[in-house]
């Protein structure tokens, strides 16, 4: 596995120019989205704050990115305030096998949030992600730091790029699919880094966005 794994770090190291460029072309179509979207985001958080005056609208949650490093990743808020402590408690109710937590029925997701989540609106807050530059908009999804202190040295892979906001296994088939089958199609991205294929990959999300399947 550890050989494998040198001989994927030199691939990506290989395709540099075109990480040069994947990162201009981030920073430039998420600062257009910010723009385009600003009155979503203005009428989402407005619907967020009457379900609950005094939570807070955005829900931060420390990630782990590019080569482990953390950062705070960005979400509308989609459960009670408490949830984080509440995890423990749900834990053996986990419906997803390997690091990952799913649940289809999560009783500490609100009303509004269920909504949210089915149509992927929760996800919006990490296009400023995408202009700080700790993510991109097309990569693997950024573990939890809890999930990646159990990942084995295979899965660590997913930590050669910068993490996304949607990816090769959010658009074929998403929560449906099992942790293993996650990592192998994250890393098959990985091996075949190209521009082709994350136009590929944000034409079917805007498919899966329309016509929503398996998001809770």
């Amino acid at each position: 596995m550890e050989q494998s794994k040198v001989n994927m770090a030199f691939q990506v190291k290989e395709k540099a120019n075109y990480t040069k460029w994947k990162i201009r072309f981030d920073r430039l179509l998420s600062l257009i989205f910010l723009i385009l979207l600003s009155p979503i985001f203005l009428l989402l958080a407005i619907c967020i704050k009457l379900s609950d005056w005094k939570a807070p609208v955005i829900f931060k949650q420390t990630r782990v990115g590019k080569g482990g490093q953390t950062f705070y990743m960005y979400k509308f808020r989609t459960m009670r305030t408490n949830a984080e402590a509440e995890l423990e408690k749900y834990l053996k109710q986990n419906e997803i096998d390997g690091a990952m937590f799913k649940m289809k029925k999560d009783p500490r997701v609100t009303k509004i949030g269920r909504f949210l989540r089915k149509m992927s609106l929760d996800e919006l807050p990490q296009i400023w992600n995408v202009l700080k530059g700790d993510m991109s908009l097309i990569g693997p999804r950024p573990p939890l730091p809890r999930e990646v202190v159990v990942y084995s040295s295979y899965d660590k892979q997913r930590l050669l790029v910068t993490p996304g906001c949607t990816g090769l296994w959010q658009v074929s088939g998403r929560n449906a699919l099992s942790f293993e089958e996650m990592v192998e199609l994250d890393l098959h991205y990985i091996r075949h880094l190209s521009f082709k294929l994350d136009f590929k990959i944000l034409c079917k999300t805007f498919i899966v966005l329309l016509f929503p399947k398996g998001a809770y």
